[in-house]
């Protein structure tokens, strides 16, 4: 199987979120998979959407999950030089939206998967766990890991998400709010009699520039961050605004539990704003002294010439969902795209990248499994 052109016929699959439509992509890897011999379970996930979930394996001990996205984000108003959904090549590239966030890195794990099929029988295996609705939050992965049975056991995760095939060892959570504020409503020329929500807000927008953390930065990862990127009240100029919705990214660190840093936002702007959870997923870290992990990065170094450097990634990933599902395994991203292609226009993929990611991903299952 060519992951190259596996990659090319992904991307010819429109899947951006919303709405997502990703079922198409799981009728066509779930077929693959089950040519090789892996047991496909499909679960729906709302019209023309699914997640797929594929085993193979039952020998002694855990198997390892290898698992990506399915769901891309929208073009973006800038014009394409290159079809976004024809997989075109050039000068060694692969362009497309999804080329490297990241269909290359689904592509390449499933053609993994399927060079090893002949041989995991027996052996501990390999679980697939391929996603609808990752870019907004996750949703899909949090929703397969409340399902009884859904996910069943692994050891240890590889999130094939863009990283130019350099193992990183974590990335930091998201908790995005909106901070609502109310207010009266009167006409402008009697504002007196009114209460302005709008200016509501932006003392809460001048409030959120003072909030401390109070927690040590990571050494990796950094210190956590409070982002303010919209701002929307009023409905006509002379009228008193009596609501206002401010949007809020915050990423907090490894340590760090989201809910707690919620309720110290919320004492912090008082009882005139109220904070409503849209995107709730924690940080992931995997110590890089753990036994796999040195055991990835000694795969990577042999096949990529990668020197090691403990690096972290900026994106949330899936990770957020599986890796408590899981109980908190050793977990890598690791995948072929380009890491600061992804979401930009006129996204590409090298094709060195994708063969070598399918180098990486055989050699890290033959050793999980004993091959």
């Amino acid at each position: 199987m060519d992951p190259i052109a596996l990659t090319r016929r992904l991307v010819a699959i429109d899947t951006v979120n919303p709405p997502g439509r990703e079922r198409e992509c799981v009728r066509v890897l779930g077929r693959l998979l089950e040519d090789a011999g892996f047991a496909v379970t499909e679960h729906p996930y709302g019209e023309g959407r699914s997640s797929l979930v594929a085993r193979l394996g039952d020998g002694d001990g855990p198997p390892l999950c290898l698992t990506g996205h399915l769901d891309v984000v929208p073009l973006g108003a800038r014009p394409w030089t290159h079809d976004p959904f024809a997989g075109e090549t050039a000068d060694g590239r692969l362009y497309g939206r999804g080329s490297s966030d990241m269909k290359s890195g689904v592509a390449a794990l499933v053609v993994a998967a399927t060079r090893l099929a002949p041989r995991l029988r027996a052996t501990a295996g390999l679980v697939l766990v391929l996603t609808a609705d990752e870019e907004i939050g996750s949703r899909g992965a949090a929703r397969l890991a409340t399902i009884p049975g859904a996910l069943g056991t692994a050891g240890a995760i590889v999130v094939a998400e863009p990283t130019g095939n350099e193992p990183l060892v974590g990335h930091k959570g998201a908790l995005w709010l909106h901070a609502r504020t109310t207010g009266v409503s009167a006409h402008g020329s009697m504002p007196e009699r009114g209460v302005n929500a709008v200016v509501r807000a932006a003392r809460a927008v001048l409030q959120m520039e003072t909030f401390e953390f109070a927690v040590a930065p990571h050494p990796v990862l950094g210190r956590p961050t409070l982002n303010v990127g919209t701002f929307a009240g009023g409905l006509n100029f002379n009228s008193v605004p009596d609501a206002a919705t401010v949007g809020v990214d915050i990423r907090t660190i490894p340590g760090q539990k989201n809910q707690a840093v919620l309720e110290q936002l919320g004492h912090h702007l008082g009882r005139e704003v109220a904070l409503e959870t849209f995107v709730d997923v924690e940080g992931v870290w995997t110590d890089p002294d753990h036994p796999w992990m040195a055991e990835v990065f000694e795969v990577a170094a042999a096949t990529t010439g990668w020197r090691r450097e403990v690096r972290a990634a900026p994106y949330v990933t899936d990770a957020s969902a599986l890796t408590p599902a899981y109980g908190n395994v050793p977990t890598v991203i690791l995948g072929p795209g380009e890491l600061a292609l992804a979401h930009q226009t006129d996204e590409w993929c090298r094709l060195d990248r994708i063969e070598q990611a399918v180098e990486l991903y055989v050699e890290i299952g033959r050793r999980w499994c004993g091959l």
